[in-house]
């Protein structure tokens, strides 16, 4: 391994030191004039060995902030005072699948993107998860109106309840997850 004499030249791309009148190549960066912050990293200069000690020899960090930033800035836990999304609980996501739920990771990953980017239907209108969850009960497809939303409920009543299949108890389970499920979809407004 070759090391380099100069610690931070950042060699292979040919740039000019951005000095004017200065024919050397621009091998050291320093800070442009947009800090780093909210809106990006910031910008960077290019310049020439001699150039970045003369810009280092006369750089302000503090230039631009008032009094009370200078002295927060010097407090020695400087930036400690906010949850890095390293360090955060949640790690900047919002809460971990309970992997029980699901025979495949694939299907946790999966359950996370749909959360996040809802669908919509053909005439525009957004679906949201728990709606769409529902359709998935109710074996409904994304662009189903609210008569076929009304026919598959009364279909599947018939095919679940009780006293429609000789007082067989066993699908009540099922039954209330149909009943729920079009109860949350006749109220939904893409439904409306």
């Amino acid at each position: 391994m070759q090391h380099d004499r100069f610690h931070g030249r950042i060699a292979g791309q040919p740039r000019h030191c951005q000095a004017p009148g200065c024919p050397e190549p621009g091998e050291f960066r320093a800070p442009g004039e947009q800090r780093p912050g909210f809106d990006g990293p910031g910008d960077y200069r290019w310049f020439c060995l001699d150039h970045v000690r003369a810009f280092n020899a006369g750089y302000d960090y503090f230039s631009g902030m008032s009094q009370d930033e200078i002295v927060a800035a010097q407090n020695p836990v400087h930036g400690w005072e906010r949850e890095t999304r390293a360090f955060s609980p949640t790690a900047g996501i919002d809460g971990a699948p309970r992997w029980r739920d699901f025979a495949d990771p694939l299907d946790a990953i999966n359950q996370r993107y749909r959360a996040r980017h809802p669908a919509q239907r053909s005439d525009g209108r957004a679906v949201t998860p728990e709606e769409r969850r529902a359709l998935e009960v109710l074996g409904l497809p994304l662009d189903a109106n609210r008569t076929d939303l009304r026919s598959r409920y009364s279909q599947m009543v018939r095919k679940y309840h009780p006293d429609r299949n000789g007082g067989d108890r066993s699908y009540e389970q099922r039954l209330q997850e149909v009943v729920e499920a079009y109860q949350l979809l006749r109220k939904a407004a893409a439904f409306s």
